[in-house]
């Protein structure tokens, strides 16, 4: 069962790092749009979309990067089998269900892994 746990450790920190570029790539698309607004010579229209469309951007890609960074933080004790990373990835993984359809095979395969006996005693030994 360390086989499964030390899997859903590596698919944690592929999945954060998947995550870390979507959110870095919306960081850029947030900037471009914020651009729009300071060479934007008419005021009106075009400065409220791009307002908003900057704010949504930035936004999402903060939210981003901050969960990408959880599942690293969390997928590297996770592969060393520490017993403090089991709860936050189990707590990672139920978020990640509702991630359809990559965060579900991934929340439903790590709570598999880390709920079942085996998965518990790898983190006691």
């Amino acid at each position: 069962m360390k086989v499964h746990v030390d899997f859903v450790a590596v698919l944690f920190i592929v999945w954060g790092a998947l995550t870390t570029l979507i959110g870095l790539s919306m960081l850029l698309l947030g900037i471009g749009a914020a651009a729009i607004i300071s060479t934007s010579s008419r005021a009106g229209g075009p400065q409220v979309a791009a307002s908003l469309t900057a704010a949504a951007f930035t936004t999402l890609a903060i939210i981003a990067l901050m969960w990408g960074a959880a599942h690293i933080m969390v997928g590297i004790p996770l592969r060393r089998l520490r017993p403090g990373a089991r709860l936050p990835a189990l707590v990672l993984g139920a978020v990640d269900v509702l991630l359809l359809p990559y965060g579900t095979a991934l929340g439903c395969y790590a709570m598999w892994a880390l709920l079942s006996e085996e998965g518990k005693r790898a983190f006691t030994t």
